[in-house]
């Protein structure tokens, strides 16, 4: 996947998860702040046990598959 195909595919997924406006918002939070994103994903989930991480996955699944 080429960087322009990566860019539009991210941005196609943030409007899909987000909206227009808030895909917007993100991304103007991302460049307006100092931003780690490694740091940021070793953190996130940082009290979750791997069990209950797949538990909250398969419920969002289900939910958006019922939608």
């Amino acid at each position: 996947m080429t960087d322009t195909e990566l860019r539009a595919k991210g941005l196609e997924t943030l409007i899909r998860a987000l909206g227009e406006l808030n895909a917007e918002r993100f991304i103007a939070l991302l460049l307006r702040e100092p931003f780690d994103y490694t740091k940021w994903q070793r953190d996130l989930w940082q009290d979750e046990d791997v069990a209950e991480l797949s538990a909250q996955a398969m419920r969002r699944r289900l939910q958006r598959d019922s939608e």
